[in-house]
């Protein structure tokens, strides 16, 4: 009996979490969208667009935007921002919530909301005269 649970709960973890931890995986599920992020308690904490060459956009307020790059290194996907060098590594999961990614660094996981296809976040570029 006991094997017989343990083979349907091997069975079953692929449907409750997919791993994207390669680059065709995750390109292949964020390209071309903008994802929003939050916490764990619903409320929008930061939104990302991912462009055309595993460019990404990420914005934590209005109008104020972050431009980088993202890669898969090791079964993690990376990012590297204009205004940071130093890489942000995550564990990506599809999970039947949406996608789940928690920080190798021990940061809070975000969950992340789907936007759908064209909705890029509106930058409007430095601040001027402050």
């Amino acid at each position: 009996m006991r094997a017989l649970f343990v083979a349907l709960v091997a069975l079953a973890a692929p449907v409750l979490a997919e791993p994207l931890d390669t680059e065709e995986k995750f390109e292949a599920y964020v390209g071309g969208r903008t994802m929003f992020f939050h916490l764990g308690d619903g409320r929008i904490y930061a939104s990302e667009s991912y462009l055309e060459d595993r460019k990404v956009r990420w914005s934590r307020a209005p109008g104020d935007c972050l431009d980088g790059d993202w890669y898969e290194d090791d079964g993690l996907i990376c990012f590297v921002y204009e205004n940071n060098p130093e890489p942000q590594c995550w564990s990506v999961e599809l999970t039947r919530g949406g996608l789940k990614a928690t920080s190798v660094r021990g940061l809070t996981p975000l969950t992340i909301f789907e936007a759908g296809d064209g909705e890029p976040q509106e930058c409007l570029g430095p601040k001027v005269g402050v």
